[in-house]
């Protein structure tokens, strides 16, 4: 169940991202950006990790 929710929140954050990029979400240290066959790549490591925190933290207050 983690790596699927991981890929689903990779999707999620990719195509949210233009929005996101003014938070400064896209920029953060281990988010790896890349160009290959002349299109931009990103995998946003750093990023998903801490709006995986965030929404943790909001889990454990809600509970």
């Amino acid at each position: 169940m983690g790596l699927i929710g991981f890929l689903l929140g990779s999707l999620v954050l990719s195509a949210l991202l233009p929005w996101l990029s003014k938070f400064g979400f896209g920029r953060m240290p281990l988010d790896l950006r890349w160009r290959m066959f002349g299109k931009p790549w990103l995998l946003p490591l750093g990023s998903l990790s801490l709006l995986w925190l965030g929404l943790w933290l909001v889990d454990r207050l809600l509970r």
